[in-house]
């Protein structure tokens, strides 16, 4: 698949019932449900998982958006977007298309093409204020007009596992960020370990 004009086209402590997934991924960190309940995904939707690890999200997704809808990945890693095309494969789901891409970089998907975009524990790893102009320019720019990103990050707290404190972004630090760059604080959740933030573009 070209990678230009795409749309065209552990860490973890596993809450109570849930199991503990391999590799980066902090999908089984929380209810994954309560998660997909606040995406609100719909049967045609384009989703977009930005740093998708090992595709957790994504595999879900594409039982979401339906047959109808499309699933784009990027991770900066080649093997973990390779071994997610081929879970995809093995499930059945021909909706779903990962490329590799690094963060810092361009997004490879045409203008006002995404409807939900998910960054998942990523952005603790990064220096915001070197890496989210771009970013969120490039998020801007993709999503539609109606379009939604939601980000789930660490909860500030000093656990005996996950990131350390001093990298972990707290949901008021989170806003703060992401408000500077033309977006606007929709929704909160708690999920527990984690939280999810849902911002959407200002006109």
């Amino acid at each position: 698949m070209n990678d230009a004009n795409i749309c065209k086209g552990s860490m973890t402590r596993p809450g109570p019932g849930h199991r503990r997934g391999r590799g980066p991924s902090s999908y089984w960190m929380q209810d994954p449900d309560l998660v997909f309940r606040e995406l609100n995904l719909k049967e045609g939707d384009t989703f977009l998982d930005i740093g998708c690890g090992t595709g957790d999200y994504a595999i879900r997704a594409g039982t979401e958006v339906g047959r109808s809808g499309t699933v784009f990945a990027t991770d900066i890693q080649e093997g973990l977007v390779h071994a997610l095309m081929e879970r995809a494969k093995t499930e059945g789901l021909e909706n779903i298309h990962a490329v590799v891409n690094d963060i810092r970089n361009p997004l490879p998907f045409e203008n006002s093409c995404i409807d939900i975009c998910l960054i998942s524990t990523v952005l603790h790893s990064l220096d915001l204020n070197q890496a989210l102009p771009m970013l969120l320019r490039e998020i801007k720019r993709v999503l539609k007009p109606e379009g939604k990103l939601a980000i789930i990050e660490c909860n500030k707290e000093n656990l005996d596992f996950g990131p350390p404190l001093h990298m972990r972004i707290s949901a008021d630090e989170l806003n703060q960020h992401i408000s500077t760059h033309g977006f606007v604080n929709v929704s909160h959740a708690d999920l527990g370990f984690n939280y999810l933030n849902s911002f959407v573009a200002q006109s």
